[in-house]
């Protein structure tokens, strides 16, 4: 799941950077800006971040802190790794479901961007999206714990 995912935030982050370059050379050179550039990138912001968190945290690709784990013995660095997990996955969840109920309260009241009027819903699931997907791979690296245990 992780790896489309990961194209999806590419493919946010090209389409990003080429709306800067694009927004920076038509206003210096044409005095005319892209109407919404702002905002554009923006929403596209939210697809780099979101959809590439999966991917990375299945590299393990996150900064983890083990100044004190590492001293540990083995068996306490894994029940350790497993609360974190653990923990994760619940923050995740709970991500996961907020986003779904807040999706949902922004597709009711059919609120939208000022400038392009692209409504917010499919960006907050898209969210919703990413975070159940972290909570998969954060579970799959739990089980994997656990079976080296």
């Amino acid at each position: 799941m992780g790896g489309w995912l990961n194209w999806i935030a590419g493919a946010g982050m090209v389409i990003m950077l080429a709306l800067i370059v694009t927004d920076i050379v038509a206003t210096k050179a044409f005095k005319w800006p892209i109407p919404g550039g702002i905002e554009l990138v923006g929403f596209l912001g939210v697809v780099v971040i979101a959809f590439s968190i999966a991917h990375t945290q299945a590299l393990r690709g996150h900064i983890e802190v083990e100044f004190l784990t590492s001293r540990l013995p083995r068996r306490a660095q894994r029940a350790i790794s497993c609360v974190v997990y653990v923990l994760g996955m619940g923050l995740f969840a709970i991500l996961a479901w907020t986003s779904i109920d807040y999706g949902y309260d922004l597709q009711a009241s059919g609120e939208v961007s000022m400038t392009q009027g692209i409504p917010f819903y499919p960006f907050v699931y898209g969210i919703s999206l990413c975070c159940i997907s972290v909570v998969l791979v954060l579970m799959a690296q739990l089980l994997k714990a656990v079976v080296k245990a």
